[in-house]
């Protein structure tokens, strides 16, 4: 069912998912300076709703590496079983309100399995997941892996994936979601129980970390399954996903 060329390009690649939160859990707890930041940046963002800066920060923070932190980062592989012949996918979140630590972890599984060659896959992983990691690493005073990001990479070098581009096949236009693809090719949806817009109230007011890290690992799962549809093959069934705690 699959090619061994198709099994051997899996070796060296790993499929993560990031959660972030806004830096502190209310804008009155940023120190000034970064207060001021805020509101600058809050004066430039599309505001329908009408929110003041407090509140928007609460809402929209997360996704601004200068003024969100990652709490969840999830990380899955493909394994292929020869005694059975079955490829099975391995799934688990590095998790933890000291983002420093999350991030120590992910970089240790990267330097002590992904030294030599690295293809990280993500959905909107070049406009948010990779930069976003590679902004908090440097703000956490952490070395960037090299196989995570190399400063000299051209666009066409940069080994890592991102399936959303996959999809707009050249179309810079349009944003398609996880979720509206999951559900084209009939993927089980990661969204049962919580959703991207709910993290940061999750986080802060429902103390939910557990529930974010499980969010992130599903979420994860469905990224591997959209990869196999990409590629003309089934989705693996329930029992050959294995998620790890």
């Amino acid at each position: 069912m699959f090619p061994v060329e198709f099994r051997a390009s899996l070796k060296h690649l790993l499929f993560i998912d990031i959660e972030t939160v806004s830096g502190q859990s209310d804008f009155n707890e940023l120190p000034e300076r970064l207060q001021k930041e805020w509101i600058r940046k809050a004066g430039r963002l599309k505001n329908d709703e009408a929110f003041s800066e407090a509140e928007l920060y609460s809402e929209r923070a997360a996704i601004y590496a200068e003024f969100g932190k990652i709490i969840v980062i999830g990380v899955g592989f493909f394994h292929w079983e020869e005694s059975k012949e079955q490829l099975t996918f391995r799934v688990r979140s590095f998790h933890g309100s000291n983002e420093s630590e999350v991030l120590q972890q992910f970089c240790s599984l990267l330097d002590n399995r992904y030294r030599q060659k690295l293809s990280l896959c993500a959905h909107n992983g070049r406009e948010f997941d990779f930069p976003y990691l590679c902004r908090r690493l440097l703000i956490n005073d952490i070395s960037i892996p090299k196989t995570l990001w190399n400063p000299y990479w051209k666009r066409y070098d940069n080994p890592h994936i991102d399936t959303m581009e996959f999809w707009k096949f050249g179309d810079y236009k349009n944003f398609t979601s996880l979720e509206l693809l999951a559900a084209l090719f009939d993927i089980p949806s990661s969204k049962d129980h919580l959703s991207g817009d709910q993290v940061n109230a999750t986080y802060y007011q429902r103390n939910g970390l557990a529930a974010i890290a499980e969010y992130c690992r599903e979420d994860v799962v469905v990224l591997a399954q959209l990869y196999l549809r990409f590629h003309h093959f089934s989705i693996l069934p329930e029992e050959q996903v294995f998620r790890l705690v």
